[in-house]
């Protein structure tokens, strides 16, 4: 494949600006620009989105982001154009927001964040908070991203488990257990951080009968994809007290609706689908994206999903 021109498609705006990853590709010979749904001559796109003029008009998209399921892979093959992912670039972005998320559960600073927007002076309960050295973290998925949070969990001391699979050891995992073993994998979790891809296996994942397994002092983390989990089954969990909170950065409806009742919920945290954000991210496409020109020619893609 010969790539002489390459459109850095508009919607990437909803991550960072389209011009920053243009001008950090300005190094490569071919010609780089911004494009909107018009992307005239382009051989390549990289994009947030997924148009079906790609199918048409380029041979190779390139998706800023790890999952690619809002991408019609089979729909990319039967035109044989070229789709590739930005898988392995978020594990730490990705990893600190999970341990920042676990941290501010056990040590109560989201509340603390709350009283603060009251000019409210108050300690918790003296029992409330806790440290989360020798707290047992179970991480389901242990690509990048669970490897990611992997490490930085057994950093501070907890003890790390996980789900994948097959059971072939993960490094800073003390256990491995196969996906069919998932709710014994949870069962004796204080954290469980979902961080699957999305896809026909994992969808509802997480189910009614996942979230009665685990402790009702446990915490549910969520930085894979809102579908994964099944939201109603975790808010009757989080209402009816089997389970003490949850962490959520992705949501079966996005943004959340105004309705929902995560929003009110004194140890739910909501973030806004940006744990993988970090003022580096166009820099780690870029160097995927130059990578995959370099090898355009032999069709050695990186990270090739169709």
């Amino acid at each position: 494949m010969q790539v002489s021109t390459i459109g850095v498609h508009e919607s990437v705006e909803q991550v960072f600006p389209p011009g920053e990853l243009r001008d950090e590709l300005a190094d490569l010979d071919q010609t780089v620009r911004v494009v909107g749904d018009d992307i005239g001559e382009c051989d390549a796109v990289v994009t947030f989105e997924h148009r079906e003029a790609f199918l048409t008009s380029v041979d190779w998209v390139h998706s800023i982001q790890a999952g690619y399921d809002r991408f019609p892979v089979e729909a990319f093959d039967d035109a044989g154009v070229v789709l590739t992912n930005s898988t392995g670039i978020h594990g730490t972005s990705v990893g600190e927001t999970v341990l920042g998320m676990m941290l501010a559960l056990a040590r109560r600073l989201h509340a603390y964040a709350r009283n603060q927007t009251e000019r409210e002076w108050a300690w918790p309960a003296w029992d409330e908070p806790f440290t989360l050295a020798d707290e047992r973290l179970c991480v389901v998925g242990l690509g990048t991203l669970g490897r990611g949070i992997a490490e930085r969990a057994a950093a501070v001391g907890m003890t790390v488990d996980g789900v994948r699979r097959t059971p072939d050891p993960v490094p800073n995992v003390d256990e491995v257990y196969a996906a069919d073993d998932l709710h014994e994998a949870v069962a004796d979790a204080r954290f469980v951080a979902l961080a699957t891809p999305l896809t026909e296996a994992t969808r509802g994942l997480m189910d009614a009968a996942a979230f009665d397994a685990m402790r009702d002092d446990a915490y549910f983390v969520n930085v894979a994809r809102g579908a994964c989990a099944d939201q109603n089954a975790l808010v009757a969990a989080l209402q009816e007290g089997s389970l003490a909170g949850a962490a959520l950065d992705v949501f079966e409806t996005e943004p959340l609706p105004e309705e929902s009742p995560l929003w009110g919920m004194d140890d739910v945290v909501v973030t806004p689908h940006a744990a993988a954000a970090e003022r580096d991210y166009h820099r780690h496409v870029a160097d995927l994206v130059r990578e995959n020109v370099r090898d355009a020619a032999d069709e050695g893609f990186v990270n090739r999903v169709a």
